[in-house]
């Protein structure tokens, strides 16, 4: 399941044009690299649930991925309440979930064999921390003995959950009909002495939660291109490009350079500028 039903706040006022998970990031949305992901995984179910802009998002992933299921929520159900209410879609057994908002380059086969060999109720996908940082603490077999600030043992080594994790059929079937998987599930679930387990990850990792972290990611997909252009864009002669990306039928006018900027599909920008996000609707600079 990927979950992409967030209200994406703190990426205003980009998410007032898009849902957070369909903005463009490089040649295509952070929704569509993670449900690319899944399906070349060849799983037999995937699910998408949305909220905020669902109808924009249903359109997206019915145009790309025909096959997926949309799970349209009217209410915002919180992580645990929207896996708890794509069950039916989902079927029995264990669930991979992934965080539409979250960029990873994640093996989910040896994720999902490390999960159903291992026996734990649940398996994280983490990026190692030194012992006492990031919102996970394990133990030196990799048992997670924190989440956030709660401890039920001593820890070797600190890490940073990627939202990758592959959630076990015992825990599915307490899901709660609303509620936030690590608060209302996993948590508790430490508490009772359930064993979840983690298994780490080295390579690139982007949380896409704010509009300096949404141009992070666009220009660490660039690299090491100083600029892309998508079909149909023009650039003015006049501008140079430097770590930028133009969409597809976007247009740049004007003099100088466009240096460190994100143009989207269909957009105006105007040189010189720097730092920033250029939507049809408005350019956001970014601090």
């Amino acid at each position: 399941m990927v979950l992409a039903a967030g209200l994406g706040t703190r990426l205003r006022p980009l998410t007032e044009h898009l849902p957070k998970p369909i903005l463009p990031i490089g040649d295509r949305s952070s929704l569509a690299r993670a449900l690319a992901r899944v399906t070349a995984a060849r799983a037999p179910r995937v699910v998408v649930n949305a909220h905020h802009g669902a109808a924009r998002l249903r359109a997206a992933v019915e145009a790309e991925f025909p096959g997926v299921f949309v799970s349209e929520e009217r209410e915002l159900l919180g992580t645990a309440g929207g896996l708890a209410r794509a069950a039916p879609a989902l079927g029995a057994g264990d669930v991979l979930v992934w965080n539409a908002d979250c960029l990873v380059e994640a093996d989910l086969a040896a994720l999902v064999a490390a999960h159903a060999s291992s026996g734990a109720a649940a398996t994280l996908l983490v990026a190692p921390r030194p012992r006492g940082e990031g919102s996970v603490g394990l133990d030196a077999g990799a048992r997670v003995v924190r989440l956030r600030q709660e401890s039920v043992a001593d820890e070797a080594t600190g890490a940073d959950f990627v939202s990758v994790h592959v959630v076990g059929a015992s825990l599915r079937a307490n899901l709660p009909g609303a509620g936030c998987m690590v608060a209302d599930v996993y948590i508790p679930a430490m508490r009772r002495g359930a064993i979840l387990r983690a298994v780490p990850y080295e390579g690139p990792f982007f949380d896409i939660g704010s509009p300096a972290s949404y141009l992070d990611a666009n220009l660490a997909w660039l690299a090491p291109r100083t600029a892309w252009i998508g079909d149909g864009a023009h650039v003015a002669p006049s501008v140079s490009l430097e770590h930028a990306l133009v969409g597809a039928g976007a247009r740049v006018a004007g003099q100088g350079r466009l240096e460190r900027c994100v143009v989207w599909p269909g957009a105006t920008a105007i040189a010189p500028l720097r730092n920033a996000v250029v939507t049809p609707d408005f350019t956001l600079p970014i601090a």
